[in-house]
């Protein structure tokens, strides 16, 4: 089966501002790592497909969004130059456009992963999303991409039972506040604490809530031990439907955004985890998504092996 890539041009061209570490620089080293890798003929024949990202209909970002939410970050976008909703979330001319396709990237993959059309799916997209609560961007974040794609599975597909995974070294406040009252959503995140957005302590874990913070410093052994002892049992006990990930890259150890301390194997092995988890439980249905990751070789290299544990046969 095959593991789907999906972008659009757009997701590039949005430009949150001179300087802004959430650059157009970081999708096209994405892009360039993964052309690079497959061009190499390090995948299977057949085992990749690029995809462009459609744009997704407003009613998708109801799912999530409140209408207010969803007028006030459309209206704000400028005809010309640089807006800004908040000291760290900037808006140019492309951000309408890129907003809409990364989500709809995210829900084409979902649609393709249910309708057996792929096996799984990797969402090359910005702006990012897991800090967009349902009233709020915020932290680069304008609409929850991974979000609308759960609960665009529950209401198109008839699933009750979705899970999130998010390794993005900042904590998925936006997600774990749409999931948070829903026992039907399950969400495990693991990223450094304290650090930006402040949440994800683990005082407030439940169920189908879990966080696993890690200290400053923290590296591969902290990292694989919060997810083989917290984390993946109870995802496996969860049984999700469907698996999505919010593949953040900036825990990596050259990252410039944070102290953590892993590296590109650490990626993939968390995504070989998870994968063998969704085949267990959900015939391998999973959906990724790009998330943080700013030092622009490590985070290539980091999707890299992200996409390569996607595809492996």
């Amino acid at each position: 089966m095959t593991t789907l890539i999906l972008t659009h041009p757009a997701c590039v061209d949005h430009d949150p501002g001179k300087g802004h570490p959430e650059a157009p620089a970081r999708l096209k080293a994405v892009l360039g790592g993964l052309e690079r890798w497959e061009a190499a003929g390090s995948a299977a024949p057949g085992a990749i497909a690029w995809v462009e990202a459609p744009k997704a209909e407003r009613d998708a970002l109801l799912l999530v969004h409140g209408a207010e939410h969803v007028d006030r970050v459309l209206g704000a976008v400028p005809k010309s130059g640089t807006a800004y909703l908040d000291p760290d979330t900037g808006l140019s001319p492309a951000t309408g456009d890129a907003a809409m396709r990364a989500v709809g990237a995210v829900t084409a993959g979902v649609d393709a992963v249910l309708g057996g059309t792929a096996q799984n799916a990797f969402a090359a997209v910005r702006p990012p999303g897991h800090h967009a609560t349902p009233n709020r961007a915020m932290g680069f974040c304008l609409f929850n991409n991974i979000a609308i794609g759960a609960l665009h599975a529950r209401k198109n597909h008839g699933l009750g039972r979705i899970a999130v995974l998010d390794f993005d070294v900042h904590h998925g406040n936006g997600t774990e506040a749409v999931f948070r009252d829903d026992d039907g959503l399950f969400f495990a995140s693991s990223h450094q604490f304290p650090y930006y957005p402040g949440t994800g302590s683990g005082r407030q874990d439940s169920a189908h809530i879990l966080n696993a913070p890690l200290a400053p410093g923290s590296g591969s052994a902290e990292f694989r031990a919060a997810w083989e002892q917290k984390l993946l049992p109870a995802l496996e006990q969860f049984a999700p439907e469907l698996v999505l990930i919010s593949a953040g890259f900036d825990a990596h150890r050259r990252d410039p955004l944070a102290d953590i301390n892993l590296v590109e194997a650490d990626f993939a092995w968390a995504t070989g985890e998870i994968r063998a988890i969704a085949e267990s439980c959900c015939a391998g249905r999973l959906v990724s998504t790009l998330e943080g990751g700013y030092d622009l070789d490590a985070l290539a290299a980091s999707a890299v092996a992200h996409v390569e544990a996607l595809a492996r046969q």
